[in-house]
C-alpha cells in the first residue's frame, strides 16, 4: 500500500479467479494484432501508435456487439468435465 501512494499512476483492480469475461478482452487485442499492426509496417513507434489510436477510434465508432455462441449450460458442462480431469491427474 505505501508503494502505491508513492506511485500513483499505479492502480490496483480486482480480477475474481474464473476471469472469463477477460476472453473478450483477450479477442479483442487479437482482433487488433490481426486486423492492423501484423499487416502493418511501421518505421517508428509515433507510427505504431498512431495505427493503434487509428483502429481505436474507427472500432469506437462502428461497435459491435460480442454474441456468445454457446449456451450457459454448456460452457459449465465443459468446466466441470475439465476440472473432473484436473483432480484425476492431481491425485495421481
Amino acid at each position: 500500500r505505501n508503494w502505491l501512494k508513492r506511485h500513483k499512476r499505479f492502480h490496483m483492480h480486482f480480477i475474481p479467479t474464473s476471469s472469463s469475461w477477460l476472453n473478450v478482452i483477450e479477442r479483442w487485442f487479437r482482433d487488433l494484432t490481426q486486423n492492423r499492426i501484423r499487416k502493418g509496417v511501421f518505421k517508428s513507434v509515433a507510427q505504431l501508435v498512431d495505427a493503434i489510436r487509428h483502429y481505436v477510434d474507427h472500432h469506437n465508432a462502428n461497435p459491435t456487439s460480442f454474441v456468445w455462441t454457446k449456451k450457459a449450460e454448456d460452457i459449465l458442462e465443459k468446466i466441470t468435465r475439465a476440472r473432473k480431469a484436473l483432480d484425476k491427474i492431481s491425485s495421481e
